[in-house]
């Protein structure tokens, strides 16, 4: 019953998905300016990169579960390139542009790119044969996951009227990048307003403005002034706040010879202290190994144990007084900081004017004139579809719903019949933990904590048993800078170093000390346990 079940919701899932894929054809108006099903065999149609490095094989394939075909990055560990020209070149200067395709991860992406390149003329200095990481391209879109890095890039070119230079603009904190194995649908809207939105499975993830410094890395419109690279510090320029004060001298008192510990006179050997007993004794329990050679491996030696008389007893062996802290100690003696009379503050060059700045109402887009993937990855089963240009959001939503949603369901509906019951349901729990904090992990006030916490959260997921406490980790680090961003942090005052008595000095020298003399006692050799050689 449950299989006949499964098999009409496979049935109607698959006539959705050929149902979708009917009705995508009929928005295939004006609105549509490409559009790309891998329906049929790319061969033809796309030139991959005939280039030396470029060894990585594409296929036409099946999507794992369901009939619906990709393009599949065949191979691990190679790198990747395949091109499409169009039949005409996009503007993006005028009305509404959106870029949109279909990826799916089939064996997960631990180090790679999924992203798509969009070409510049060939004019602009490449051909498709030669397509290769150094093609021209305008804007540089989607999936990326390596290490510290996880995001869904979105990077313009965009070239500097002044200097003739094409500068990379980043969107800066860009979503991360789902962690499963389904499809997914990735959407950049580009509107005449300057304004940027990027949707992950029809959600926005991401708004921004073009024109806006907190948006983009580099800003696309330059600083109207920058430092002076011609202007040098003077010789003379004192940038010390603090100076010791020349006229101080060291007290008489002074003993800077006296040492930090001293033996306490007032201890006593504890009542009951075993003098003639060592620590360790030859594990009774131990034999000589039947393979041992006296003369290739020495004279074996039993492994060492706690004496276990010792435990019944204060101590065992010989009895040294301890030491104690020396009253008379005070370190090294150094003049105490005064206010420097020739302080000038830190220097800084002066500032000229930008010869690069310019302005600007809105980007000077470059056409796009293909499309091109090219990329590195350690993983194969990489599958792309359903690349759409459009001039309409509502036609890339339509897209959405009948190309993708269908078959993402599909393949979440199967996912869900292939997790095991029982303490799956924990791996369910911790999916949705991830989840949410993946998403978490694009708040923008994390700022530059946003790559550390990605990292942990790659930890979590690789390593169970160590996943409790990364998470615990993870949300203690974002509590804390929510804290800090809500009642603001403390800062220390510029005057800590001025009130420095030598007091500190010798206070600070003995926490020095105390440090190296456990890091010595740490590194000190452990006992033998055991003399066999194994050559």
């Amino acid at each position: 019953m449950e299989d006949r079940k499964r098999k009409i919701c496979i049935m109607q899932c698959l006539l959705l998905l050929s149902i979708g894929c009917f009705v995508s054809q009929l928005f295939a108006s004006d609105d549509v300016i490409f559009y790309e099903s891998f329906d049929e065999n790319f061969e033809g149609r796309w030139i991959a990169s005939q280039k030396e490095e470029y060894t990585g094989v594409w296929k036409h394939v099946k999507s794992e579960g369901h009939e619906d075909y990709g393009l599949l990055v065949g191979e691990k560990a190679r790198k990747h390139a395949i091109v499409k020209s169009l039949d005409e070149p996009v503007n993006l200067k005028d009305g509404t542009i959106v870029l949109q395709y279909e990826v799916r991860l089939q064996n997960g992406l631990e180090c790679g790119g999924a992203y798509i390149k969009y070409l510049r003329p060939q004019d602009a200095g490449w051909i498709p044969k030669e397509f290769d990481n150094e093609s021209p391209y305008t804007i540089m879109f989607g999936p990326d996951k390596c290490g510290a890095t996880n995001k869904v890039h979105f990077i313009l070119k965009h070239k500097n009227p002044k200097s003739g230079k094409y500068i990379e603009h980043h969107l800066k904190f860009p979503p991360s990048v789902p962690s499963d194995k389904l499809t997914h649908v990735y959407t950049a809207i580009l509107k005449p307003d300057n304004e940027l939105r990027i949707l992950v499975d029809g959600e926005e993830k991401k708004k921004a403005n073009f024109l806006s410094e907190e948006d983009f890395e580099p800003a696309l419109i330059p600083q109207k002034t920058i430092p002076d690279p011609d202007d040098k510090k003077p010789e003379d320029w004192d940038e010390r706040a603090k100076i010791p004060d020349p006229e101080a001298t060291k007290p008489d008192d002074w003993d800077e010879d006296a040492p930090m510990e001293i033996e306490d006179e007032e201890a006593e050997k504890p009542e009951g202290w075993l003098d003639d007993e060592p620590e360790e004794v030859d594990d009774p329990e131990s034999t000589k190994p039947e393979d041992w050679d006296d003369e290739e491996d020495g004279e074996w030696e039993a492994p060492k144990i706690d004496n276990p008389k010792c435990a019944e007893a204060p101590g065992c062996g010989e009895w040294k007084r301890p030491t104690k802290r020396n009253p008379a100690y005070k370190g090294k003696w150094q003049p105490p900081l005064i206010e420097n009379p020739n302080y000038k503050g830190i220097w800084k060059p002066q500032l000229i004017g930008n010869p690069e700045y310019f302005e600007l109402d809105k980007p000077n887009f470059e056409p796009i004139a293909a499309i091109g993937i090219e990329i590195w990855t350690m993983q194969d089963g990489i599958l792309f579809d359903n690349i759409l240009i459009a001039s309409n959001e509502k036609t890339a939503e339509s897209y959405r719903e009948t190309a993708w949603k269908p078959k993402f369901e599909f393949e979440k509906e199967n996912q869900k019949d292939e997790e095991p019951t029982d303490s799956d349901g924990l791996k369910g729990v911790q999916k949705i933990v991830f989840d949410y904090l993946y998403k978490a992990a694009d708040l923008p006030f994390l700022g530059e904590h946003k790559a550390k916490v990605l990292d942990l959260l790659e930890k979590a997921e690789k390593q169970a048993n160590l996943t409790i406490g990364i998470i615990i980790s993870i949300v203690l680090v974002i509590f804390t800078i929510l804290l800090k961003l809500i009642f603001g942090g403390k800062k220390k005052p510029a005057t800590v170093i001025a009130e420095t008595t030598n007091t500190d000095v010798a206070e600070t020298s003995n926490s020095s000390e105390e440090k190296e003399e456990t890091n010595e006692d740490a590194a000190a050799p452990p006992r033998r346990r055991n003399t066999r050689r194994d050559d």
